[in-house]
């Protein structure tokens, strides 16, 4: 008897929340729709990706804030949120993905109508599928060894990465893997990483009070002056104007 009252129990309030909630779940895209979607992404499908998302744009999007301006911003950062994980589970380097995504989500905050906001959810969408196209060419390109070698770079670039390390994780000897990867990149190991240490170091320059020395410490610079001179090497400028000129 009490097994059967606590299961009744269960049953009650499992029927209760259906009943509460049910509005809010046909406010939301189908599950089988938005993988649909994702999936599409992933296999960086353009066509058939906007062909999904007009479909779910068709249903009645879910009430996500009281203001329907922001309703639908906070709708669109949600779905932000879902693409740049289908693109790094496809193969679009991190940075590169919350890059896009940083750039998308600051315009959806800029942006003052619906209807723009609306253009912008597509041109999302096509932005991250054509990030995993460029990501798929670029895996063909490189053997598998040097695609490896790439991605633990992306994966680790705020660690210490030495050639001996990178080696270790690709199976190669050191001195063939810097032959190999200078073959297949055109820049030595050392200079890539660099460049990445670089790319990813904008981010903190722009959303962040953070020193320019301790960013340099952060990406295991050895000093703030080898720092700024990379930076102006691959940018132009230095990482003290960057920030000054593209603050708001």
């Amino acid at each position: 008897m009490k097994q059967s009252a606590i299961s009744k129990s269960i049953i009650e309030r499992y029927l209760s929340y259906r009943v509460e909630h049910q509005r809010e779940y046909f406010l939301h895209p189908p599950y089988m729709m938005e993988k649909q979607l994702l999936n599409a992404v992933k296999e960086g499908r353009v066509e058939a990706a906007e062909s999904v998302l007009k479909t779910i744009n068709t249903l009645e999007r879910a009430k996500l804030a009281e203001e329907p301006i922001r309703s639908l911003r906070n709708s669109l950062i949600c779905i932000c949120t879902l693409f740049t994980r289908a693109a790094i589970e496809a193969g679009v380097p991190p940075e590169t993905a919350f890059n896009i995504s940083d750039a998308h989500i600051l315009e959806i905050e800029r942006i003052k109508t619906q209807e723009k906001l609306f253009e912008l959810e597509y041109s999302m969408l096509r932005n991250f599928t054509e990030a995993v196209q460029q990501a798929r060419k670029q895996e063909h390109r490189y053997s598998h060894a040097i695609h490896m070698a790439v991605a633990y770079i992306h994966e680790n670039i705020l660690q210490v990465i030495t050639l001996e390390s990178l080696a270790k994780h690709v199976y190669l000897n050191p001195s063939y893997l810097s032959h190999l990867f200078k073959k297949e990149t055109g820049v030595s190991v050392t200079d890539y990483i660099n460049k990445k240490r670089i790319e990813e170091s904008i981010y903190f320059l722009l959303h962040t009070n953070i020193t320019i020395s301790e960013i340099a410490l952060l990406f295991h610079f050895c000093n703030q002056s080898y720092y700024t001179l990379l930076f102006k090497k691959y940018m132009g400028l230095t990482p003290k104007e960057f920030r000054e000129q593209n603050q708001h």
